[in-house]
């Protein structure tokens, strides 16, 4: 489970992330960042903050909440690969609903690759 900490939970955090912060898309998820130093938000907490969106449009509410635990499990291995500075935010498409967990890693991963936050998109071992 992702420790209280490491989650946004206003919904400014969310709004500068998902506004002012980068994406990358991926076939199942969205995947927003922001580092923040940039944001004019003022955080004491140090690690890293996630957050996650899954709407209707991913299933009735036993399915969205599969999701959302599924995204909280795989962002608690990241948090110490995420820079300290940075927000995260995951938005869930339709297709989330039928991926595996495995491909919703994957998918969590190379978004935040390619947006320059974790060193690699692989998971080790």
């Amino acid at each position: 489970m992702l420790p209280e900490p490491y989650r946004l939970r206003r919904r400014a955090d969310f709004s500068e992330t998902v506004r002012r912060g980068r994406r990358q898309g991926r076939r199942d998820l969205v995947v927003h960042a922001i580092e923040r130093e940039q944001a004019e938000l003022v955080v004491s907490f140090g690690g890293p903050r996630f957050g996650f969106v899954v709407s209707k449009a991913v299933g009735p509410a036993v399915i969205r909440h599969r999701v959302a635990r599924r995204l909280r499990h795989i962002c608690a291995t990241l948090v110490d690969e995420v820079p300290a500075g940075a927000d995260v935010v995951v938005r869930a498409l339709p297709g989330a609903a039928s991926a595996s967990s495995q491909e919703l890693d994957r998918q969590v991963r190379s978004g935040l690759a390619r947006l320059g936050l974790v060193a690699t998109a692989r998971r080790p071992g």
